[in-house]
């Protein structure tokens, strides 16, 4: 955007005015008076041209001509002319000064020569907010340039960790958000190797990342999730944090204060970063962020984990939270799913498959919704035979190869098969292939009778 501001107010300020001048004996006089009022008028607004106005644009003519068309270095003689000259000319020459020099730098092979240019990139940042002020923004766009040009530098690190704490004294909204991440690395960096930062100040300079991270999470919660993650796995780079750090520190802490949800984030993150979130003390932090801030991913963890304990209550409560909290089909069928797999385990048939068809309602490549009702056929045999009728009570495994052949599970359907009824057991009731039976019990379906392959 900065670059096409550039490329008007070039053309207005600039070429406009003599390609009028040029015109006032080919055109009529009209126009000449608008072309020379439009380059009066754009000539003043934002620009400081100096004594020598006209050598100032002829210089800005030939800087702006190179920089447009990628000629970095016809450009620097013109650029430094109105450097030197006309420093408060417009925001728009520290700008393009800026990616000037990080161009000369990337293209130059001689060490000393790209360190002149790299800190002649980074001095355009100081000169823009000398003049033109900018602040916090300019300190950050500062930042991420000396990230890009330092961060396999380890001679660097101690002033790229200062253009960093420079970047992250000022106002929050001024921070973007690219260098959370960013400032956290130049941390793990000027740490691990010799720079004088204690564990408990990394800490605080973690949670300052984190309550930006928080307050953005509003707006994309998506985006700052996977920034967090990136934190937090940086952290664990920098400092030693390990299960018995999360479990036995944060962990105690939590349990004396229960209400702090800005600790039990911490403890849920860090538990699932150290690979300890099979611990307790997870979960507690995990339903005391999912009270206050409710998220389907984590009432899905807690779901999980709570199933894993046994806790069939727990696991229904929160997987249904989940369900609650979601408005894409694939996510709610896979907890339907779920929520099935729990009444299986539970011993209720009827609401394990009732579930598995919400399942596969939602979510239609949920083929397993059907294996897990053909399961539950299958298995179900013992169960439900009234031995009466060898027809009727293998009917159960016709129901079960139904579902196996909408699961397309051939293996399954293979066994269902080979417990159908022979053709004698059919020709003894007088029965028919092909005719309808109903299969009583709790499945209460009715299936087209078939005989045993091998009979």
């Amino acid at each position: 955007m900065e670059d096409n501001f550039n490329n008007l107010v070039f053309l207005l300020n600039v070429k406009f005015p003599v390609i009028c001048s040029k015109m006032k004996n080919l055109v009529i006089s009209s126009f000449v008076l608008l072309c020379i009022f439009s380059g009066e008028a754009f000539s003043q607004a934002g620009w400081n041209w100096g004594e020598n106005e006209d050598l100032a644009k002829e210089k800005y003519a030939l800087y702006t001509d190179a920089f447009k068309n990628g000629n970095f270095e016809v450009s620097l003689d013109p650029l430094i002319w109105l450097l030197t000259n006309t420093p408060d000319l417009n925001e728009s020459i520290y700008i393009n000064g800026a990616k000037i020099y990080s161009e000369l730098a990337d293209k130059e092979a001689d060490a000393a020569k790209k360190d002149v240019y790299i800190a002649k990139s980074l001095e355009m940042y100081d000169k823009r907010i000398e003049y033109f002020d900018g602040g916090g923004d300019v300190l950050n766009r500062k930042a991420t340039a000396a990230y890009n040009f330092y961060k396999k530098d380890k001679g660097k690190y101690p002033v790229l960790y200062s253009f960093y704490e420079a970047a992250f004294a000022v106002d929050v909204k001024d921070i973007h958000t690219n260098n959370l991440v960013a400032y956290m690395d130049v941390i793990r960096l000027h740490k691990g190797t010799g720079g004088k930062l204690t564990d408990d100040e990394v800490f605080e300079k973690y949670e300052k990342i984190n309550e930006i991270i928080d307050s953005r999470s509003v707006e994309d919660k998506e985006k700052m999730n996977k920034v967090r993650e990136l934190v937090d796995r940086l952290l664990i780079s920098t400092v030693k944090v390990d299960c018995d750090f999360v479990i036995n520190n944060l962990g105690l802490k939590l349990r004396n204060n229960m209400q702090n949800l800005k600790l039990a984030k911490k403890v849920m993150a860090l538990s699932l970063a150290s690979n300890c979130s099979d611990d307790p003390i997870f979960l507690v932090a995990a339903k005391i962020v999912q009270k206050s801030e409710p998220d389907f991913g984590i009432a899905k963890v807690i779901g999980m984990k709570s199933a894993a304990e046994g806790d069939f209550d727990n696991a229904l409560k929160y997987y249904n939270e989940a369900i609650e909290l979601s408005n894409e089909p694939e996510k709610k069928g896979e907890i339907y799913y779920e929520i099935a797999i729990q009444y299986l385990k539970n011993g209720n048939k009827p609401q394990a498959r009732a579930y598995a068809y919400k399942a596969v309602q939602e979510d239609a490549s949920l083929k397993k919704s059907y294996k897990l009702i053909g399961d539950l056929y299958f298995n179900s045999f013992n169960e439900c035979k009234e031995d009466q009728s060898k027809v009727q009570d293998r009917a159960i495994y016709l129901a079960a190869y139904e579902k196996y052949k909408l699961a397309g599970d051939q293996k399954m359907m293979q066994s269902a098969m080979e417990q159908f009824p022979s053709i004698n057991d059919i020709f003894e009731l007088n029965m028919e292939e092909g005719q309808a039976i109903n299969v009583g019990c709790w499945i209460n379906e009715t299936v087209i009778l078939q005989r045993r392959p091998s009979s």
